[in-house]
């Protein structure tokens, strides 16, 4: 008797492996994609990118976890918990799996009925609750969290907002766990919502029936896979108010990320989607990133934290750098973290628009002065712009794409070996009678970062010089001449050739 398949669990945070996200893929194809469209490779569901998703946004008054379920619904942490009401700002958007099919998921600010009017931190809170009622106006399906336990004005006066989308609303009372204050939560009842139900999105307490819920309410048919090819990710990154969260704007054509002159008003990563060229892109704006010893608060921290993660994530960086302020410290740090990654880095000087010199002498001794301050940077493009002025965009994504074809073009290693032979020839490794070495061969050992291995008999004592010799050889001969190329060493008493006989 064949054993029936059953379902993946989602009562519990997870983070998926590729093989598990693929044998997920095998186990029940989704009823919306076209065998023929399902990507070969093992790019998870939700990696791809889709056109008409189900948009289903998270939506309530601050610290009733919002942040919480959107991360259980990633099985993953990406939006920022904390315990300070107001921590998350802009939208946070991604795409999640609930029961094998995509949707397109949004964490909101909270809604705060009392503000300090006439402060920054007022303005701020204004700009927040207008992008949570855009996003929830735009919505399919509405999660409403609320918090069990007494009911506040806030609460009430949110319900009262929803009163328009009451036929896409889906009433979720947060921490019920284990049946922990049910009896107060059942007080929701009497605003007569459609569908109310218990949950606990930490512990994850009738996750499963709220996923059922969500996919009820949602409409698949319109869900189509755009490509087989997974989309070039971009994060932006730099110091506060350079321009970060203006560019992604313009870039999405979207206003998902908050712009005012409050200082570290992005917290979480917020991403976005876009299409140039002929190639999907997605981007990823950060917080900025100021000196360690500046950073008291623990949101901030994580933000920070959040920023440089993303380094993990992306393929390409976009430091942004204040044209009119020049470089920071803090610059030159992201920049080492990025190179050490093996990451595309475009420095993007920003603000460009606001200089009272803005021709090519201007450039090129913006350029010179670059390289001077980052003098093992001298292969990364240097461009001007101006984010909010949409100028110089097109050089930016055009480069952006030509570093993402060098960061994925992988040399077969007998054209590799050739050129190296070359090289040896040219300018053959110094001898001396205690640093006496053969280079034998060299093979590519990854793509994205790209790496290299160098097989010698003695590469403890193969000099630096000859080492960044042949690093340049491999940049300006292969192909590799905009970005960071990495190459290792390692002991090998065999040649090339006689390996294969």
């Amino acid at each position: 008797m064949a054993k029936k398949k059953s379902k993946p669990d989602f009562s519990k945070p997870k983070d998926f492996s590729v093989n598990e996200s693929q044998a997920l893929k095998n186990d029940v194809m989704p009823d919306f994609v076209d065998e023929n469209t399902v990507p070969e490779d093992d790019v998870p569901l939700e990696d791809r990118e889709y056109e008409g998703l189900p948009v289903v946004v998270i939506a309530g008054r601050p610290n009733v976890g919002k942040s919480t379920l959107f991360n259980r619904f990633l099985h993953k942490r990406v939006a920022i918990t904390n315990d300070q009401p107001g921590v998350t700002r802009d939208p946070v958007e991604a795409t999640a799996i609930i029961n094998e099919k995509p949707i397109h998921l949004v964490d909101t600010g909270g809604y705060k009925l009392t503000r300090d009017i006439g402060t920054k931190e007022a303005e701020l809170d204004d700009y927040v609750v207008e992008r949570s009622l855009e996003m929830i106006d735009k919505a399919d399906v509405v999660i409403l969290l609320l918090e069990a336990g007494v009911i506040t004005g806030e609460d009430e006066e949110f319900i009262l907002k929803m009163r328009p989308y009451w036929n896409k609303l889906i009433a979720a009372v947060n921490k019920t766990e284990g049946g922990k204050n049910e009896a107060e939560a059942w007080n929701y009842a009497k605003y007569g919502f459609d569908e109310l139900i218990f949950i606990s999105a930490e512990h994850g307490d009738r996750f499963g029936d709220l996923c059922s819920l969500v996919e009820s309410k949602c409409d698949f048919s319109n869900v189509k896979v755009l490509s087989k090819d997974r989309p070039i990710k971009i994060a932006i990154l730099g110091k506060p108010n350079t321009g970060k969260s203006t560019l992604s704007n313009k870039l999405t054509h979207t206003e998902n990320s908050i712009v005012c002159d409050y200082a570290g008003t992005t917290r979480d990563v917020v991403e976005g989607d876009f299409s140039y060229g002929g190639r999907q892109f997605k981007v990823l704006d950060t917080a900025g990133i100021r000196k360690k010893a500046k950073v008291h608060d623990d949101v901030e921290y994580y933000s920070v934290n959040r920023a440089i993660k993303t380094l993990d994530e992306c393929d390409v960086v976009f430091l942004m750098i204040d044209a009119v302020d020049g470089l920071a410290e803090q610059d030159k740090k992201i920049c080492s973290l990025a190179f050490e990654k093996g990451r595309g880095i475009i420095f993007v000087l920003n603000k460009w628009d606001l200089k009272e010199d803005q021709g090519n002498k201007a450039i090129k001794a913006a350029r010179e002065w670059m390289n001077i301050m980052f003098g093992q940077m001298d292969f990364a493009p240097i461009l001007p712009l101006s984010a909010l002025e949409g100028k110089g965009i097109k050089d930016l994504l055009n480069t952006a794409i030509s570093l993402y074809e060098q960061l994925t073009r992988k040399i077969g290693t007998s054209s590799l070996n050739n050129a190296l032979q070359d090289w040896l020839e040219r300018y053959p490794p110094p001898a001396s009678k205690t640093a006496h070495f053969k280079i034998r061969y060299m093979t590519q050992a990854s793509t994205n970062p790209v790496k290299f291995i160098l097989f010698a008999t003695k590469p403890e004592v193969v000099p630096e010089p000859y080492i960044t010799y042949l690093k340049n050889r491999i940049r300006e001969d292969l192909g590799y001449d905009q970005i960071p190329v990495q190459l290792e060493l390692k002991g090998s008493r065999q040649k090339w050739d006689e390996r294969f006989n």
